[in-house]
């Protein structure tokens, strides 16, 4: 028997709403060096960020005059995953290549 003034038990939870926060972004940037091929780096927008040639070529002469360009964002994993790709790649060949991760 329940106690006096008690109706039954009930217990009422509250839902409180989480608000999750967006994951942070990471900009994938190549830098400029003077022995990589052009047709390399283009190649290389095209297969591992899935450019366009036109785009592809774009970004690639960005990264000639500019010293340095942005090949994508993405969440963190995915951009250190997409430089070990690059920089495996460059090794592969024999291009000093570098290829480096910032926050966006």
């Amino acid at each position: 028997m329940p106690p006096p003034g008690d109706a039954g038990g009930a217990v009422v939870a509250e839902r409180k709403t989480l608000r999750t926060e967006p994951p942070r972004m990471y900009q994938v940037l190549m830098l400029n060096d003077d022995y990589t091929p052009m047709e390399f780096v283009v190649m290389v927008l095209q297969e591992y960020f899935h450019r366009d040639l036109e785009t592809a070529t774009q970004i690639m002469l960005k990264i000639h005059h500019e010293g340095r360009g942005v090949c994508g964002v993405y969440t963190k994993d995915v951009a250190a995953t997409k430089v070990e790709l690059v920089l495996a790649a460059a090794r592969r060949g024999g291009h000093p290549l570098q290829c480096i991760l910032e926050a966006a």
